[in-house]
This record gives structure tokens, C-alpha cells and sequence, in this order.
């Protein structure tokens, strides 16, 4: 059964608390003056977990709205499609993609045939669900590495994630790998001055314009220089996130804290000709600090 949906003066009543009519018609009439050459070239969106009130998917739709997002990132499986549709077509605030939600537990390296065969099937169905309410992206955690030495998650891995490449292409829907503390394609225990050199070739080896990264700023950080690494993925960064992460503490902090040189990222995204979404990923939680956290990308990224 669908979720009761609110009704139109309910709907109207949160729009008007929440001042959702003067945003977009500031958003409609304002011309784009930019105090920095990314604005108009990034979009601000954030994981559907972040925004901790409660109501109904269009309620919560619209809270992001009025915090200044332009787009919210879903989870899939497990994501209704039809309750997301009427939450965008009542907020106005489009899915640009989604996060599949197994691949920490499901894994596509696991040794276990059983579960590769359950993980290409759950990724399947995220891009089908993403594809279903106009995203473009599905997010993937690749693998682990306690399934193995590389040498043998790196084949067993690709191998599975390739068969879902044909519904990739044929629904246009990329899968954007994104970098992790996962004991794969870097060195988990070594220091901050680590390339991206293995991401790109595992990108590479598909050979397919379907497969790229949604590079997190903040979660490498610890490992490398993240505008460094931006110039060395290039045109394989097809989303970004982001979170702020200090060294000298050893530890995720709010965007825009601890070290990370994001004049050099903003530097990096330009020299790449970067246009896409920014996604938050950070803890989240009520209007306020929502657009705390949107204020905070806005600062980061010179918007």
C-alpha cells in the first residue's frame, strides 16, 4: 500500500512554512552572478538519510529544498518508486541518483559465488529503481578487502560488477565507484602521500563509458591529496562527495573543518572541466542544520 500522501492545503502549508515559493521564485528570476567559476557548474544534493525530520517523503523532500539542495541522492533497494516520483513531482526537487544499499554486506568480491550472484542482482535493481525515477547514477562500494588478496578481488570484482554493464548502457544509468576505507585500491595502513593511480586503472579496465567514480573529498584525505587526485582521475569523476576530515585529530569533521585544501580542489575541479553533482555526506538532521551543512558546501566550493 502506497503511503497516504498529504493533502493539497497540506501541501501548500508546508511550502509556505518552509518558504519553499520565495526560493524558487528567487531561484527563477535571480541572474547567475557568481562570486567563484564553479558556481552554476556544481549541484548541491545530499544522502536521502541526512534529513532527520519526520513526514512523509515529500514533507522530507521539501525540507531539503528549503535548505538550499537541488537534488536528493536515494537508496536502492529498497526504495519505493512510486512514493519517490510523487515526492518529486510535489517538491519539484529531482533524484539525481542513488546508493546501493547492500554493497557493504553484499559484496561484489566476496570468495562466495552465492553472494556475487545476489550483489549483481541488487545492483541490477538499483539501476533499474534509478532509472524508474530519472537518476543517472548508482554509487557502489566495489568490495572488501578481507575477500582476498587484490590479485584476486580485483579480477573476481570486475568480472561481476561487467554483467551488469548492457542494463547500465541500455538505461543509461552509470555506476560511479566510490572511494572508501575498504582495504582495496589504496593503502589502508600507509600515509597521506598516496595517488589515485589504482582507482583509475580499475575505472579504466572496464572500458566503458558507463563505469566512473563518485570521488569522496573527505574520505581520502588521510591517504592523499584529494585536488591531486581530481587532476588524476579527470574525466572519470562523474559525481563528487563530500565531508571534511582532520589529519592531526584522525578523524571525519562537518565540511569546510579540519585540513583538507579546498581552494586546491575548487583549483583541480576547474582544470578538469568538472560540470555535476556535489553530495553532502555527513551526519544530517533538522532544517537548520541542513542549511548549516548547504552553507557549509556553498563556502567549500565558492558558491
Amino acid at each position: 500500500m502506497l503511503p497516504s500522501q498529504p493533502s493539497r492545503r497540506r501541501f501548500l502549508q508546508i511550502a509556505s512554512a518552509l518558504g519553499v515559493g520565495s526560493i524558487l521564485s528567487s531561484m527563477a528570476n535571480a541572474e547567475i552572478a557568481p562570486s567563484h567559476p564553479l558556481k552554476g557548474r556544481l549541484y548541491k544534493t545530499l544522502k536521502i538519510n541526512m534529513i532527520k525530520t519526520p513526514g512523509t517523503l515529500t514533507e522530507r523532500f521539501l525540507i531539503a529544498k528549503a535548505a538550499g539542495f537541488q537534488g536528493v541522492e536515494m537508496n536502492s533497494p529498497g526504495m519505493d518508486v512510486e512514493e519517490t516520483r510523487q515526492a518529486i513531482a510535489a517538491s519539484g526537487l529531482p533524484v539525481d541518483g542513488t546508493v546501493c544499499s547492500t554493497h557493504w554486506k553484499v559484496r561484489h568480491s566476496s570468495p562466495d559465488a552465492a553472494v556475487r550472484i545476489q550483489a549483481l542482482h541488487n545492483l541490477k535493481q538499483a539501476i533499474r529503481d534509478t532509472h524508474a525515477v530519472g537518476g543517472h547514477t548508482v554509487l557502489l562500494v566495489i568490495g572488501k578487502g578481507e575477500d582476498g588478496p587484490e590479485s584476486e578481488i580485483w579480477p573476481r570484482s570486475m568480472e561481476n560488477i561487467r554483467q551488469a554493464l548492457p542494463l547500465a548502457a541500455e538505461l543509461g544509468i552509470a555506476i560511479v565507484i566510490e572511494n572508501v576505507w575498504n582495504q582495496f585500491l589504496y593503502n589502508h595502513d600507509g600515509d597521506s602521500n598516496q595517488s589515485a593511480s589504482s582507482f583509475a586503472r580499475y575505472v579504466d579496465e572496464f572500458q566503458s563509458p558507463w563505469v566512473g567514480m563518485q570521488l569522496d573529498i573527505g574520505n581520502h584525505w588521510k591517504y592523499g591529496a584529494m585536488g591531486d587526485w581530481i587532476r588524476q582521475l579527470g574525466k572519470r569523476v562523474i559525481k563528487l562527495d563530500v565531508k571534511g576530515f582532520s589529519r592531526e585529530e584522525g578523524k571525519f569533521t562537518q565540511i569546510g573543518e579540519g585540513e583538507i585544501d579546498f581552494a586546491d580542489v575548487r583549483k583541480a575541479l576547474l582544470e578538469i572541466n568538472y560540470h555535476g553533482w556535489v553530495a553532502a555526506e555527513v551526519k544530517g538532521g533538522d532544517l537548520a542544520e541542513l542549511k548549516k551543512i548547504s552553507n557549509q558546501m556553498d563556502r567549500a566550493f565558492g558558491l
